[in-house]
């Protein structure tokens, strides 16, 4: 296996190679000003999900294993590590230089208690629902033991999904949700806790006894908040701040191009794997016939939302996963735009059209904020969907809250969403879809009311198999059944877009992108 050091060289040489460009080895030194129109409401990815934590969060805490650009698993806390035949075991051995930003040494005790932190009060309860115990025979030394095979424990243990946190602080007996050290934290990873203003800013500063030597190369990251996407644009048009990830507002992405200090790249997304989709409840009097929801997949022209409302950064989603992922199925029914085909469909349901061309109404939610993936996608449908017979009422709602109430509440008929593949699909896409997830007043679980026991019984069988290939192939059948049910009629991945200073060197590109520890980040 390679080393980390080593794909990180090799990467950086191939660039250099391609571009011409002779540029020194990374050197110390330096602050990365970064922007975001996030707000985190504290920095421990251990209890919350999301861009705000996450970003911060990856920094402040390592995790045991990291991810490069094309999908394969790399030492990070863990140097090594082995899995039992029967894939019910995996052994970490951890590094054993290394501390929390209190100095005191990180131990496999540490992993196994953020893990039971992770598995109790992290909203992704699928990332480790299989663990049963983490034996720890000595202090840098952690078995993971399974009631079954969980391939999907590998992803689970990167990015923001299980922060190695310090158990002599959070192992109080305090709530780890409340817990005071979320928003002051002790980390492990290569940047150490500074400054936290809620809705203003985050000041890290480089932990000088990270485990790896001669890492961070950076002396500091501040993060600042931003009202709005433009105003973040605009500093880094400016040059008031050197990094800006997670844009997807296409007009944004467009301007930052033209500015020949910066770079801009889709890249580091592909473990995020951002779908906009168009949520379907299969419990409404007419979309529990799938024969409607086809019909409303065959009226939407997707390549016009992607061309003419997005400027076409944005690509066209055909299933539940994201193109970009190993497990992605191209070989899927696109849902072509078919006028007649949909016409047709609704006709064979029983739905057919009154003498005014009308055949019944349905209302569309979508999220509250900025407009392109979601207002102004659901006000095209209105026309569109009218043009065989579907009348369409729009319904905003005036904060996320209310949105979120409604659509985890199965109070609507369909509503525009935004969710996250989150790596593996054990992780990000089996939520939406199982059975046993139709959960009233969650939202991002099986709210469309979706089920098919054989879709559950394929997923069960990919969350467990060990062969990699058999694996790929259960997923790709599972997305030929689904998109064909359609519970959702897919649209675009979002565009995010990050762009960056030329100065800066190694900018984080891996699947995770910024979401991924910045330790190897210079600024030239």
């Amino acid at each position: 296996m390679k080393t980390l050091t080593s794909v990180i060289a090799a990467t950086a040489i191939a660039a250099l190679t391609a571009t011409g460009i002779v540029s020194a080895e990374p050197k110390s030194g330096g602050t990365l000003i970064m922007g975001t129109t996030q707000k985190a409401r504290h920095l421990n990815p251990a209890v919350q999900s999301g861009i705000a934590t996450a970003v911060p969060g990856t920094q402040i805490f390592a995790t045991p294993l990291r991810f490069d650009e094309n999908w394969k698993a790399q030492p990070y806390l863990a140097e090594s590590w082995s899995t039992s035949e029967d894939g019910k075991s995996i052994t970490l051995n951890l590094r054993k230089n290394a501390t929390f930003h209190d100095g005191k040494p990180i131990t496999s005790e540490d992993v196994a208690f953020s893990l039971e932190t992770v598995k109790q009060n992290h909203p992704f309860k699928s990332m480790f629902a299989p663990v049963v115990s983490v034996d720890t025979p000595d202090a840098h030394t952690a078995v993971l033991n399974f009631d079954k095979a969980h391939p999907a424990a590998f992803l689970a243990m990167s990015g923001a999904l299980l922060p190695i946190i310090p158990k002599h602080v959070y192992g109080d007996g305090q709530n780890a949700k409340t817990h005071p050290a979320n928003s002051k934290p002790v980390g492990s990873g290569p940047f150490k806790f500074v400054e936290f203003k809620q809705g203003e800013h985050i000041i890290l500063e480089k932990y000088e006894n990270y485990f790896i030597e001669g890492r961070p190369y950076l002396d500091k990251i501040i993060i600042k908040n931003y009202k709005d996407s433009t105003s973040a644009t605009l500093a880094m048009d400016k040059g008031e701040i050197n990094f800006l990830p997670f844009m997807s507002a296409t007009r944004d992405i467009a301007r930052l191009k033209k500015n020949k200090d910066l770079a801009v790249t889709n890249k580091g997304y592909e473990a995020v794997g951002p779908l906009n989709w168009l949520a379907l409840n299969t419990s409404n009097q007419y979309l529990k016939d799938k024969r409607v929801r086809q019909a409303i997949g065959y009226s939407i022209d997707r390549n016009f939302i992607v061309n003419a409302l997005h400027g076409g950064l944005s690509k066209l989603a055909t299933g539940p996963v994201a193109p970009g992922s190993p497990y992605y199925a191209a070989d899927v029914n696109k849902f072509d735009l078919d006028l007649d085909k949909a016409k047709s469909l609704l006709d064979e349901a029983g739905f057919k059209a009154g003498a005014d061309g009308k055949r019944f109404s349905l209302k569309v939610d979508y999220i509250p904020g900025p407009s392109e993936m979601q207002k102004n996608v659901a006000e095209y449908l209105k026309p569109q969907l009218k043009k065989v017979g579907i009348n369409v009422e729009l319904r905003a709602a005036p904060d996320f809250p209310t949105w979120a109430k409604r659509v985890g509440g199965h109070d609507f008929d369909m509503s525009m969403d935004i969710v996250f593949n989150w790596g593996d699909p054990v992780i990000g896409v089996h939520r939406t879809y199982t059975c046993g997830n139709i959960r009233k007043g969650v939202i991002w679980s099986n709210t469309q009311s979706y089920c098919n026991e054989k879709v559950d019984g394929l997923l069960t069988m990919a969350a467990s198999e060990q062969d990699q290939a058999k694996r790929i192939s259960l997923y790709q059948d599972v997305q030929k059944i689904i998109v064909d049910d359609a519970p959702q009629i897919f649209l675009n991945t979002l565009p995010y877009h990050t762009a960056y200073s030329n100065k800066i060197g190694n900018a984080p590109l891996t699947i995770w992108g910024s979401m991924a520890p910045m330790d190897n980040v210079y600024i030239k």
